[in-house]
């Protein structure tokens, strides 16, 4: 007799959890199938350290096929769940199409960038949900400081150290607070003109930062924001964005090169795909995690509406810490469908929070204890040392060179601004070059830079424009138009599109809904 097959679509928290804890129970008896873009489990409250060049890429990041034995791995993304026949068609990091039948399905593809109706921000503004993302606003940053520094105009060496970070919840606090520490250091090395320094700007239209959170851990993160010089403005959003900076909705006009999207997530658009009730993009489920109707289907993490048994007419919220646990109670009652023991609803409870405020500061709540400063730090550093299901003695030693050492700041030019749009399914990898157009990203998820750009970005991506011409040092294109388009005509001397050229911003196929705005 076969064994039946567990095919499991996204290797996030809730994922790799599910993979991890059949891996162990199934002892053989089940063939476990993990399908996801990228060879590796990214550990996303990290992130931000990556960006700051606290820690290098890799740390953050925990091999598939390392960690997870007996679980066959197959890189590529979802993108037809036909459930009458019960397969899953996806196509492979070299465009290659692939199917994959299923007795058990686990939709677990989490999350991607939200986006508003806001002008301007799909061309101008770059998220922060995956690896390519942080790599990129790492390198971004560093040249803005570095070519300030370079210039006698005071104009525009203010514009180039002006970073805007919209979102105050967990991503964009950390960013900010992070962001600030590490463009300090830089210019204590490369001093700016006389009488200037960096300057982070974190806008929410919440009356606080961190409002999903106790208001004393709010007061605490803007506490340490506001001494360490970031500029907390609640209330405020951007209206619109435009190549040389942003107009905020109070009417003042921001110069900047920086805008980074952090205003929250949506379900991945897989799930509206299965043509399945929905809960705001996310995929209704009962408390056992199957989708009624299809007991074959199970959902968890951010793509799934899991009712709140804790709070009665909810359901809980779309966080790392809801999607682990559901990940291991989803793996248990796929093994209960089996007939190997009884299925679990899933109840949680709530163990506190961290927000990681870089240096020895952050803001902690373990077991319901508010704690600030150094107790804090260590708090928050010791859950995500034991949260984390790899790389622990690796992070640990590069928390350790940081305090000791300064921070490497240099360019990499690894990743380029065209290549980490916005508006993209995939931002876990990112886009390459001579897709044609209107082709996802999603579909080509390998594949090397474009060649003959070292350093630079398209200036038409972004805010005030990148290096023109291709020049890692050069001075941003003036008068450029700006368009989310792939068909506006190249300089006369770069080559029309081609294999070498960069392509234009990748579109998602969901809309927005009413109530996003």
């Amino acid at each position: 007799m076969s064994r039946p097959r567990i095919v499991i679509v996204g290797a996030g928290f809730a994922g790799y959890r599910t993979a991890q804890t059949l891996s162990r129970t199934a002892r053989g008896r089940a063939e476990i199938v993990l399908l996801n873009p990228t060879d590796y489990f990214l550990y996303l409250p990290l992130l931000p350290q990556v960006a700051a060049g606290v820690l290098e890429p890799r740390r953050v990041t925990v091999s598939l096929s390392g960690t997870l034995p007996h679980v066959r791995l197959v890189l590529g993304e979802a993108g037809r769940i036909d459930l009458d026949a019960r397969q899953v068609h996806y196509t492979g990091p070299e465009g290659e199409g692939g199917t994959l039948s299923y007795d058990r399905l686990v939709l677990a593809a989490g999350s991607v960038n939200k986006l508003l109706p806001i002008p301007g921000v799909a061309e101008h503004a770059h998220g922060f949900r995956g690896l390519p993302e942080a790599l990129y606003l790492r390198d971004h940053v560093t040249r803005q400081v570095e070519l300030a520094a370079a210039t006698d105009d005071p104009k525009r060496c203010s514009s180039r150290c002006t970073f805007v970070v919209v979102g105050a919840g967990y991503t964009g606090t950390e960013v900010a607070a992070h962001g600030q520490l590490f463009t300090d250091a830089q210019v204590a090395k490369q001093p700016l003109r006389t009488g200037m320094r960096p300057r982070w700007i974190l806008l929410d239209i919440a009356d606080r930062v961190l409002p999903e959170l106790d208001e004393r851990l709010s007061r605490t993160a803007d506490t340490v924001l506001r001494e360490r010089g970031v500029d907390v403005r609640m209330g405020t959003s951007v209206k619109e964005a435009t190549p040389d900076g942003v107009l905020l909705t109070d009417g003042e006009f921001v110069e900047t090169r920086t805008l980074v999207w952090c205003v929250g997530v949506r379900p991945d658009p897989l799930a509206e795909s299965l043509g399945l009730p929905l809960e705001r993009g996310r995929l209704l489920v009962d408390p056992h995690l199957q989708v009624p109707g299809r007991p074959e289907v199970f959902a968890c993490g951010d793509a799934a509406a899991v009712p709140d048994l804790e709070k009665p007419g909810s359901y809980t919220p779309m966080t790392a810490q809801h999607a682990w646990r559901q990940g291991k109670v989803c793996a248990h009652n796929i093994a209960a469908s089996f007939g190997d023991g009884e299925r679990r609803a899933y109840r949680h409870k709530d163990l506190g929070f961290v927000v990681d405020l870089g240096g020895a500061k952050a803001a902690a709540n373990p077991l319901g204890v508010n704690l600030s400063g150094l107790a804090a730090g260590a708090v928050t550093r010791g859950y995500h040392l034991a949260a984390m299901p790899g790389n622990r003695v690796r992070v640990a030693a590069d928390w350790l060179l940081d305090a000791v050492l300064p921070r490497q700041a240099v360019q990499l030019g690894l990743v380029r601004s065209w290549s980490v749009p916005l508006d993209t399914a995939s931002p876990e990898v990112a886009r390459v070059p001579g897709r044609p157009e209107g082709e996802p990203a999603k579909t080509r998820p390998g594949g090397e830079p474009a060649k003959n750009q070292p350093g630079g970005e398209p200036a038409k991506n972004q805010p005030g424009g990148e290096p023109a011409r291709n020049q890692p040092g050069g001075e941003p294109a003036r008068n450029q138009p700006v368009t989310g388009t792939p068909d506006v005509a190249p300089p006369p001397d770069q080559p029309g599109p081609g294999p070498d050229v960069a392509p234009g911003p990748v579109r998602r196929t969901d809309r927005f809904t009413e109530g996003d705005a």
